[in-house]
């Protein structure tokens, strides 16, 4: 019967059978695939991950720009590489169970797993490295190995790049056709350009190749064409040929084809889904006729559905009954503010809350700090946040504390408005009853601040009329469901962007921007004269931004310039910007969820209105 139960849960979560299945292997299966175990697997994923934020470079500093940033507090020695060697341990131990319950062979079948075991195996080789040199390395190898552990975690981002794979041969032809329109519209461009004294964009072989690839993004049109242009029109139908085949026809039978090949990803899923879970149902069957009697399926199907029972009561989101009074008083407070209607006036409150903020806002709109009465929207703010006040402490005894919570909308609402009223308190303590012209400085955060931040959390208080408003209510939740299946797509690019960051170390260093900021040129549109200083690698988070802004593509010439014209070795870091912007992995995740998020938005908006 225990096997039953396992082979049910198994079928419940579309896993494999395959493991073993003696009593003492099946207690550590239900042990390791519980949600305690599962989310201590997850926590050690996103730690080793956000340990890049804080291991040296480090992130913890308010601005990224070398000309404003103060030195960012470095950990000591040991800090991150105790925590690290914390998650290894983890890991070590998730490979361990995993590799026990399946057995030898299935664990030599799994690529995953042989890969896991080489990551971690590596890891801990170069941590030991770097604990044996004080923390003192120039390159922390493992960095650019951290991403596999989200990769091996997840089964859709398994399949998503299982998927890439299989598009890659389809997408080889027309990238070799891309080449070659580039190299052919180059050599052209050398003959037209070259020579001529406004041929900034064609002086040699390297920079006209790097024009016309930019040009193919459109990040510096029509710029590549205004020298010649000046000069003479006809020259524009170089540069529109050149993108009209190019930018429209080639890049767009790309995505066609991208496109094509992920179109059946979705529906080979969940046939593969479902087939693991007709084995289990079909296995946990065939263990279940030695019983012969309805006792053990009745055992068997309450042990499985514990779970999915527990999450169907929390989706029906049962509310409890209201309170009984005996007062007639208290049953019309009851009545009046557990009714529609009195949520309907408290988003009317809401709307006129954040009426008075937009008008005194308008009204200060031209007016410098100094100058600024904050004396009536102070009080403003004091009477909205006493209703808020008055609301929620009726609505409490409407229902009942366990009846208020079981509301996700109470819950929201309660939340801020006790963050409001510590905030409405902290200011009357700090600062007694505000009056006309009375803007202290002597505080650490000023008054125009505090209410800067109550008005803030006004305006997101506002939000509580989405689920009252049906159409809206059907886009967020349709939002948020694309969100859930579209997380594949978005832990690739995370991964990729994860990866161009760790091995931008090998080609940049991280006194690059610094040495810039001393002597630099200001011609216009490059990376000094636009002031792109805080986009560097100076850290994580900063190479995060600048990654993220080259993959945007607008500008990211900018970028490549500037570290070319900085760094020893130029074709590197050319090729690696390239590799952001026209690399195959980036590529065909920024087109697929560009392709799929409008069709999922119309399908999942239909299936929520049909239902």
């Amino acid at each position: 019967m225990q096997q039953a139960v396992v082979f049910i849960e198994d079928a419940i979560h579309y896993r494999s059978i395959n493991h073993r299945v003696d009593a003492s292997s099946l207690r550590l299966h239900r042990w390791y695939y519980s949600r305690l175990c599962q989310w201590g697997l997850g926590l050690a994923i996103a730690v080793v991950l956000l340990l890049a934020f804080v291991e040296q470079p480090s992130s913890l500093s308010t601005s990224s720009d070398p000309r404003y940033r103060l030195p960012p507090w470095e950990p000591p020695c040991g800090l991150t590489e105790g925590i690290e060697a914390l998650c290894l341990f983890i890991f070590t131990l998730d490979l361990a169970v995993k590799s026990y319950l399946i057995g030898w062979e299935e664990f030599r079948k799994s690529k995953w797993l042989m890969g896991y075991t080489v990551v971690i195996a590596a890891s801990i080789i170069d941590w030991m490295l770097s604990v044996s040199m004080e923390c003192d390395e120039k390159l922390r190898v493992r960095r650019l190995l951290r991403p596999f552990f989200l990769l091996q975690n997840s089964s859709l981002m398994k399949k998503t790049l299982k998927c890439i794979k299989r598009t890659l041969p389809e997408i080889a032809s027309v990238i070799l056709l891309l080449a070659l329109h580039l190299c052919l519209f180059t050599m052209i461009g050398m003959l037209l350009f070259a020579k001529t004294d406004w041929g900034l964009y064609f002086r040699n072989l390297p920079q006209a190749i790097t024009s016309l690839l930019v040009l193919l993004t459109t990040a510096n049109n029509p710029d590549v064409m205004i020298p010649a242009y000046t000069l003479n029109r006809a020259y524009s139908i170089f540069f529109i040929t050149f993108s009209v085949f190019g930018t429209y026809f080639l890049m767009n039978l790309l995505t066609a084809i991208i496109y094509n090949q992920f179109r059946g990803y979705l529906m080979m899923s969940v046939q593969t889904s479902i087939l693991r879970r007709r084995l289990g149902i079909r296995a946990a069957f065939q263990v279940l006729r030695c019983q012969g009697t309805r006792a053990a399926v009745v055992y068997v199907y309450r042990r499985a559905h514990t779970r999915v029972e527990s999450q169907l009561r929390w989706m029906q989101n049962r509310h409890p009954a209201p309170p009984q009074y005996n007062y007639t008083c208290l049953q019309k407070i009851q009545f009046i503010f557990s009714h529609y209607y009195t949520t309907l006036a408290g988003n009317a409150v809401a709307l006129a809350n954040v009426i008075c903020i937009c008008t005194i806002l308008v009204l200060n709109a031209e007016k410098s700090t100094a100058e600024r009465n904050d004396y009536y929207l102070e009080v403003i703010n004091c009477c909205f946040i006493f209703w808020y006040l008055l609301e929620m402490s009726l609505k409490l005894l409407a229902f009942g504390l366990k009846g208020y919570l079981s509301y996700r909308n109470n819950i929201f609402d309660g939340f801020l408005t006790i963050l409001l009223m510590v905030l409405q308190i902290t200011i009357l303590i700090n600062y007694s009853v505000p009056f006309s012209k009375w803007q202290p400085i002597s505080h650490a955060m000023s008054l125009w601040d505090m209410v800067r931040l109550i008005n803030l959390l006004i305006v997101f208080r506002f939000l509580r009329i989405i689920p009252d408003i049906k159409l809206m209510n059907l886009v967020a939740s349709t939002l948020l469901d694309l969100v859930k299946n579209l997380r594949a797509f978005a832990g690739i690019l995370v991964v990729s962007v994860l990866s161009h960051f760790s091995s931008s170390f090998f080609i940049i260093s991280n006194s690059t921007i610094e040495n810039i900021t001393s002597n630099y040129t200001t011609t216009c549109g490059t990376y000094e004269q636009l002031e792109y200083w805080p986009n560097n690698f100076d850290d994580f988070a900063a190479a995060i931004i600048l990654l993220y802004n080259v993959m945007v593509v607008n500008n990211w010439q900018a970028f490549m310039d500037a570290y070319s014209r900085y760094t020893t070795d130029q074709i590197k870091s050319v090729t690696f910007f390239i590799c952001c912007t026209q690399g195959v992995i980036m590529m065909i995740c920024t087109r697929l969820t560009r392709l799929m998020l409008p069709k999922m938005l119309r399908l999942h908006l239909i299936g929520n209105l049909q239902a």
